[in-house]
Order: structure tokens, then C-alpha cells, then sequence
């Protein structure tokens, strides 16, 4: 699950970049993308396990923290960085939080790790640095900074998404998550700027396939459906198998 949750990631980051440079800000996109999720999930919940839709008082500050800080912000500064710095080095950058979640699961849990899973790290770390070669430079410093938040950010996700789904079932976390990222969106930027009209304009595809032109709400359901709510439903579901370290190096 989380090999091809990343996979879907991985294939839509270039999705994301064509949408944004149509134009539409990285707030709407992830407010567009979460709200797609959310709505497709609520389905499925209503269809399958109405009773899913309750929640505890004592669940609320779990669920908004992740939705507002895990999801939300992740994606905005995910957003940001392949807006501004090749797609690749952005993903490569951003999953230096196999680093950080070891780290932070040992400082707020005081969780122990095998000697084989550290040696999993550097093995990884390495592997980034040699595909990226971040030391040549040229790339822009806001699009780094960006990726490196969006690190951080990808730690919480890790890290707070496998605590929220000990007492929850995977797809109502979905829900409620993305439709309180959704929501953060909906007030904090300016949707209402977005021209309609240009939802039927041609996109090209770009790189080798630049001759195939595709209507922009076609690429935006595609980044609603594959690039959002089947890559994080897979996310989110192999956080119930695997530690939140196991799925970040996995990722």
C-alpha cells in the first residue's frame, strides 16, 4: 500500500505542476483536492458504515490538528515546492522525513529502533543525494525551503496518522481529515479569484507526450481522484501495518 501510494504520489506531483502553472494557487489546488476526497469518502462511509460519522469530543483536537497540520499544510508547501523546483528533487527533498520520524518517535515515545533500520536510513539518505545532486545548485531557495517544511510536515502526517487510527477505521479518518483541510482552505485563501471559465482550456501534457492536450478539469478530477483520495486512502490504510518509520523509508 505504501509503495503504491507513493507511486500515485510520485506520478501526480507532474499533474499538480501542470495545474499550477495554469494559474491556480497552491491553496486551491490543495483545498480542490481535499474537498474531492472528502466528498468521495463520504460516500463510501455513508454506503458502508454510517455509524463511522460519530465522534468523540476527545477525538476533535487529534483530528483537526492532522487535518489542518498533517494534510493541509503538507500539501500546500508540497504544492509550493514543485511549483518551483523540479519535481523530482522536490519529492526527494520532502521524503528526508525518514530521517525525522525516527528521530521524533524516539524523543516523544521513547521508541527503540534496530541497528538495521538506521542502516536502512543513511542507505536512503545516500540514494537521495546521488539522484539529486542538490550540491551542483541552480535551484531556487524558496522551492528547497519549501520542500524541506513539507519534510517536516510529511513527519507529522507519519507520525499522527498511525496514532489517530488506533481507535478509528481508516476511510471516516479520511473523511473528517481532508473536509477540516478542505475547510482551513475554503478561509484561508482567495477561491473566489479562480476563473471558471478557464476549466475547458487545453493543457498540454508536456515532456514527450507534449502533443496530447487534455481540458484543465479533466486533469483536475484526475488529481482529485488518483493524485489525492486513492494515493492517501493507501496512505493512510498502510499506517495501520506499518510503524510511521517503517512506512516513511517504504515511501
Amino acid at each position: 500500500m505504501a509503495l503504491v501510494s507513493s507511486l500515485l504520489f510520485g506520478l501526480n506531483a507532474s499533474t499538480s505542476k501542470l495545474v499550477l502553472d495554469q494559474g491556480i494557487s497552491a491553496g486551491q489546488v490543495v483545498m480542490f483536492r481535499s474537498l474531492v476526497t472528502a466528498l468521495i469518502a463520504a460516500f463510501i462511509v455513508l454506503v458502508t458504515n454510517r455509524s463511522a460519522f460519530r465522534v468523540a469530543k476527545k477525538e476533535w483536537p487529534g483530528l483537526i490538528g492532522f487535518g489542518i497540520i498533517g494534510v493541509s499544510l503538507m500539501q500546500w508547501a508540497y504544492s509550493n515546492a514543485v511549483d518551483r523546483i523540479p519535481v523530482g528533487i522536490a519529492l526527494l527533498i520532502e521524503y528526508t522525513a525518514i530521517v525525522m520520524v525516527p528521530i521524533a518517535s524516539w524523543i516523544l515515545f521513547r521508541q527503540k529502533f534496530m541497528k538495521r533500520l538506521w542502516l536502512g536510513v543513511v542507505l536512503v539518505m545516500v540514494g537521495l543525494l546521488v539522484v539529486s545532486q542538490i550540491w551542483l545548485g541552480g535551484l531556487n531557495p524558496e522551492g528547497v525551503a519549501f520542500a524541506f517544511l513539507a519534510a517536516i510536515l510529511l513527519t507529522v502526517f507519519f507520525i499522527m496518522g498511525e496514532h489517530l487510527q488506533r481507535g478509528r477505521d481508516t476511510m471516516s479518518t479520511l473523511f473528517f481529515t481532508m473536509l477540516i483541510s478542505g475547510c482551513f482552505w475554503i478561509f484561508a485563501t482567495d477561491w473566489w479569484t479562480f476563473d471558471s471559465g478557464s476549466l475547458g482550456s487545453l493543457v498540454s501534457l508536456g515532456g514527450s507526450i507534449s502533443s496530447i492536450e487534455v481540458p484543465l478539469w479533466l486533469l483536475l478530477v484526475w488529481l482529485g481522484v488518483m493524485g489525492t483520495f486513492l494515493p492517501m486512502l493507501l496512505s493512510y490504510r498502510s499506517l495501520v501495518h506499518l510503524t510511521p518509520t517503517a512506512a516513511g523509508i517504504t515511501s
